[in-house]
């Protein structure tokens, strides 16, 4: 594994560097504890900046965890895009495995799902940002292999400060020849629990469609604000229940009520909802390509915007006749500054 990470000469941090910036890996620093380990928050004095990192510390007990570790490391600093993580470096020493990225604050997406904060809007971006990602790991012009990733699923997709998705999670990532993308690759690890392709359980592997496949779980999570796995349902998958419920025209009954509320183009919806469902189908062959799945998100998000412009215009007439009426009456000092208030509010917007 040395010689391997012979290729990664650049990366390198000292562990005491990591340490200090975690405060010694303190429990308060704790953001998630992962599949392969736990991931702590602190800030890095590196390259003369201060960052806000994120060291992913890997459980390397028994030499578990080092084809994740490598995995990782191989295919963050091989790939670049506005949607993908980004590593600073990596600390491989006797006592600790650790890969440090940029610190995404907003976290995982699966801590927003139930939020009455997250617009329709958002999540039609959030939406849109992973599928921009899997395209480009899919496939990449100039470049000779693709990227399943193998572990789609809300935590893994992170949220910056401005909430535009970035992608992590790559430790059970495969490279493969692009030109061998849709045959079946073994994978020991298939997903997350209510994310993972049932086709594995007949191939015995994976394709980049197991990745579209779980997507399309997260989809529907976004569009139903449930987990994969609904624990009060006898472990029912949301899968099952989004697609028994697409099928019979019903699916309006698990979408939240304030969320359909926003959702101002029943066009947007319906493209939105059907993209979702075909990621779902059984046969790989039937399911779409990432590049099919971008080009129907930006139609959803388009036409949800576009009915925004309309409805906020309606609404600015509204109340301008309103206060208009009161002047009428009289209130002239106070209409004319809750106009120009408004005028303000809808300029800015």
């Amino acid at each position: 594994m040395a010689s391997t990470m012979n290729q990664f000469a650049h990366l390198p941090i000292p562990l005491e560097d990591v340490v200090k910036a975690t405060n010694n890996f303190h429990h308060d620093n704790i953001i998630e504890h992962g599949g392969v380990g736990i991931a702590y928050k602190g800030r890095l004095l590196w390259s003369g900046r201060l960052m806000e990192i994120t060291a992913r510390r890997f459980d390397c007990k028994h030499g578990d965890g080092d084809l994740e570790f490598l995995a990782e490391i191989s295919a963050l600093s091989n790939l670049k895009h506005k949607n993908l993580v980004s590593i600073i470096g990596f600390c491989d020493e006797i006592d600790g495995k650790i890969i440090v990225t940029t610190y995404e604050a907003n976290g995982s997406l699966g801590q927003y799902l139930n939020s009455l904060n997250l617009t329709w809007k958002q999540r039609l971006r959030i939406c849109l940002g992973v599928a921009h990602a899997l395209s480009y790991l899919h496939y990449e012009k100039g470049r000779d292999y693709a990227i399943l990733h193998c572990n789609i699923n809300s935590n893994t997709i992170l949220l910056d400060d401005n909430w535009e998705t970035k992608l992590s999670g790559f430790e059970f990532s495969i490279k493969q020849s692009v030109n061998d993308k849709d045959q079946v690759c073994p994978c020991e690890h298939t997903g997350t629990m209510g994310c993972v392709d049932p086709a594995i359980e007949k191939t015995g592997g994976v394709t980049h469609k197991s990745d579209i496949y779980s997507f399309g779980v997260v989809l529907f999570q976004i569009l139903c604000e449930r987990k994969a796995l609904i624990h009060n349902e006898g472990d029912r998958s949301l899968a099952q229940l989004a697609k028994h419920h697409y099928e019979r025209g019903t699916l309006h009954d698990i979408i939240h009520p304030h969320l359909l509320n926003q959702i101002l183009s029943p066009q947007s919806l319906l493209i939105y909802s059907k993209v979702a469902y075909s990621c779902l189908n059984d046969d790989r062959a039937h399911r779409p390509y990432m590049h099919h799945i971008v080009a129907k998100l930006e139609k959803a998000l388009e036409l949800q915007l576009r009915h925004e412009n309309i409805v906020r215009p309606f609404f600015l007439f509204y109340y301008l006749f309103f206060w208009y009426s009161l002047f009428l009456d009289g209130n002239f000092s106070f209409v004319s500054v809750s106009l120009f208030s408004i005028l303000l509010e809808s300029k800015s917007k």
